[in-house]
């Protein structure tokens, strides 16, 4: 793209994917959920910031600025997804056998409940319970204020709660996380 970067800077970059690629890749999966596409996310995710290393190494947080893009490319995948699905949806659906109030099973696990959250509210439920940010970290993540981390993150968690029908939705969310990404061996 035009980019000249230096030596030091490459080897910059160079440790900024090697600290911060699992992560963005956790990130990615758990907000589009779907652990195929959250490699290729991350990738494209830090493809972005190579191109813009300069102006990403000068940031104040340079992994919220990681994080922001990430939630922004998992946005612009469940979107396309959603368009995808309506064409299909308007195309294929020439017959009136629609199914109104499916039976859900008893017991709706983390993932497909966090799937069924918006995605402002999952992303902040995700950053804040999953991955431990501050509220000051996830606004800065998705470049959202505060006060809206705060209000998105206490819906989200009243609609887990709702769905897993418990009042211990924040710690069975963060177990599960951690068994579904392979990282409970690695809790600080």
């Amino acid at each position: 793209m035009g980019t000249v970067v230096d030596d030091a800077a490459s080897v910059e970059f160079h440790d900024f994917f090697e600290r911060h690629y699992a992560e963005l890749a956790r990130l990615a999966h758990l907000l589009t959920g779907e652990s195929d596409a959250a490699d290729d996310l991350a990738a494209d995710a830090l493809l972005a910031l190579w191109h813009r290393w300069d102006r990403v190494r000068a940031a104040d947080h340079p992994v919220a600025y990681a994080r922001g893009v990430v939630a922004n490319l998992a946005r612009s995948r469940i979107r396309s997804a959603v368009r995808e699905r309506r064409r299909i949806t308007l195309f294929w659906s020439q017959r009136d056998d629609k199914t109104e109030n499916p039976d859900i099973p008893g017991m709706v696990d983390v993932q497909e409940a966090l799937r069924r959250l918006p995605f402002r509210k999952r992303a902040c439920v995700v950053l804040r319970h999953a991955f431990d940010l501050s509220e000051k970290d996830t606004a800065l993540s998705l470049g959202i204020s505060v006060g809206t981390v705060k209000s998105q993150t206490s819906k989200g968690m009243a609609e887990l709660q709702r769905l897993l029908g418990s009042q211990e939705a924040p710690r069975r969310m963060h177990a599960a996380v951690l068994r579904a990404t392979g990282a409970e061996g690695r809790e600080r």
